[in-house]
């Protein structure tokens, strides 16, 4: 469940993907160099605050959405970081206020939907999360996060079968993306249904996933 929505989290992922921790730490002075440079520049005090995230220093993070936020009070991005680093920070109430506040400047906006609602989950507010993972579904028929979000969601609650359906939907829909597959291998080992589940992995492994990091269901599969 985590995994799946680790996506949408921090804007510049992919970059980091390819630097080391050092590289990271570079990157992360240089922008905080920048930054003590020219103080009011809003783009340069986000880009600070990717870095930042990326390297999980979530109080610095916040210290930069609050200085971007006071600037700019309606800065969608701001808004939905912060949100992000609040719920890293444990502190629900702010990163709600900062969803809805950003669902005001932007109405139906997917992601900010989709954070409140994954918010809703975490503060065990399952009903209001699944009445939102709902209309998102309805709103977006065609993204395959709305189905994945969902699934998570049925799957946490236990409803397995509507969870497998929801997975199968967003494999449809994005066929390429193998996080979907191996959340729905670790479904289908709870069902018990453990041939489909090590053909859900395999297909991930196909797609590039290394078999070593999925030894731990491989091993379900066998029991």
């Amino acid at each position: 469940m985590r995994r799946l929505f680790i996506i949408a989290a921090i804007v510049y992922m992919a970059a980091a993907n390819a630097q080391t921790y050092e590289q990271m730490r570079d990157s992360l002075e240089e922008a905080a160099d920048m930054v003590r440079k020219f103080p009011e520049n809003i783009d340069l005090r986000l880009r600070k605050a990717s870095w930042n995230m990326l390297l999980e220093q979530w109080e610095y993070a916040k210290a930069e959405y609050d200085e971007v936020l006071k600037r700019d009070t309606a800065n969608v991005a701001a808004l939905y970081y912060r949100a992000y680093t609040y719920e890293r920070l444990h502190r629900y109430a702010f990163a709600r206020r900062d969803y809805e506040r950003m669902l005001k400047v932007v109405p139906g906006d997917f992601n900010g939907q989709l954070g409140l609602a994954l918010l809703n989950q975490k503060d065990m507010r399952y009903t209001e999360a699944m009445n939102m993972a709902n209309h998102l579904v309805e709103q977006y028929p065609d993204n395959a996060l709305a189905y994945a979000a969902r699934a998570g969601m049925e799957m946490e609650r236990e409803m397995l079968d509507v969870a497998l359906y929801d997975f199968s939907k967003a494999i449809q829909l994005d066929p390429e993306n193998t996080d979907y597959l191996i959340s729905r291998a670790d479904l289908l080992i709870r069902m018990g249904r453990k041939k489909e589940a090590s053909q859900d992995l395999d297909k991930a492994v196909s797609k590039g996933i290394p078999k070593p990091s999925l030894i731990d269901l491989y091993n379900r599969c066998r029991e």
